[in-house]
């Protein structure tokens, strides 16, 4: 049984794991770098990049420590290549290239979105190919036909924010502070959804993506208006956006023959009521539904590792001189979103 060591430093969190084929997370690390960014209320690269620098190497040895294993006993190492912050993902490549060069291991090079877009096979033993995705976090809201390992066939992307964006930017216009989408959740929870009239971007449109840029502009309107406590633009925005998000899935899934289930993946589906309003869409079309336990929805390095074993399966590594991608489409022949169309 195959044991693949997962490090994961594309954006503010440094974390390693150690992940066995038979989906058991034998040991995992993740430290969070919170607390660094909050003065900035966003991610400042340079030092995220120094963060990862200085927690990686530590957090590996600790992770191999709580497994009681050495770096002889692990089969593969398998480090997220992209997308994401530069720094940051080359800290964590470059990483795990000396330690495959000295153990004489596998390299496997991951794309972060394609470990989210695994995960959910991870925790879920039943769930088959092909399923539809959709992953949404800070910096991605997609749609994904997920074909099988390394065959996915992109739907619909924003065509301006993330979602997980969307919510930072609220928080930020709210006073919230930093990380945003938790606590966007948090006051939403006492708030009236239907108090502030709030657009749904694209909804009932032929064209298949996400836009939700001017959601948060409207946020910003019905902040300055005052008519409304914070806690009702919050529960105002938070719908709006789920209304966005189950409209797009529905008609992804009257173009997707012959899926499996609905899967939820990304930072956002932590959010409880973005996940009960997918699971209702599931149920009204009589499909499974699944995402991965909360743990294992914003960025961790176990997904990772399960990426690596799923790609360990067939035969996959990749060379010592693979280049570290800010930007790594999952399916690069989609066709572009109009617009900036830069979040697909």
């Amino acid at each position: 049984m195959e044991i693949v060591l997962g490090i994961e430093s594309s954006c503010d969190e440094t974390a390693a794991a150690l992940v066995a084929g038979n989906r058991r997370i034998l040991a995992q690390r993740i430290a969070s770098q919170d607390e660094a960014h909050r003065p900035y209320g966003g991610v400042v690269p340079e030092i995220a990049a120094r963060a990862h620098a200085e927690r990686l190497t530590p957090l590996i040895e600790e992770t191999l420590a709580e497994a009681g294993l050495v770096l002889a006993n692990v089969d593969a190492i398998a480090a997220t290549a992209g997308p994401g912050l530069i720094g940051g993902v080359m800290v964590g490549l470059v990483t795990a290239k000396a330690l495959a060069m000295a153990s004489d291991k596998p390299l496997i090079a991951i794309n972060h979105l394609e470990g989210h877009a695994l995960s959910p096979r991870l925790a879920d033993n039943t769930l088959d190919f092909p399923y539809l995705l959709l992953l949404v976090s800070g910096g991605h809201c997609q749609l994904l036909l997920v074909e099988g390992v390394g065959r996915y066939r992109r739907l619909a992307t924003t065509i301006d924010d993330a979602l997980g964006e969307a919510y930072d930017k609220t928080a930020k216009l709210l006073g919230l502070g930093y990380p945003g989408g938790p606590a966007v959740e948090r006051l939403a929870a006492k708030g009236d959804p239907s108090k502030v009239d709030l657009p749904r971007p694209l909804v009932g449109s032929a064209e298949p993506h996400f836009s939700f840029a001017g959601l948060k502009s409207a946020v910003l309107r019905a902040r300055e208006a005052g008519v409304h406590t914070d806690a009702d633009v919050a529960a105002s925005f938070q719908q709006a956006a789920i209304d966005c998000l189950t409209d797009r899935t529905r008609r992804a899934i009257a173009v997707s023959g012959g899926i499996t289930a609905l899967v939820l993946a990304g930072g956002v589906a932590a959010n409880r009521s973005v996940r009960s309003g997918l699971e209702a869409l599931a149920a009204e079309h009589g499909l499974p539904f699944t995402a991965p336990p909360l743990p294992l929805c914003t960025d961790n390095a176990a997904m990772i590792a399960w990426a690596g074993i799923e790609r360990l399966a067939f035969g996959q590594s990749d060379p010592l001189d693979i280049a570290a991608r800010p930007r790594w489409p999952l399916d690069p022949d989609a066709t572009p979103a109009r617009g900036a169309g830069v979040k697909a």
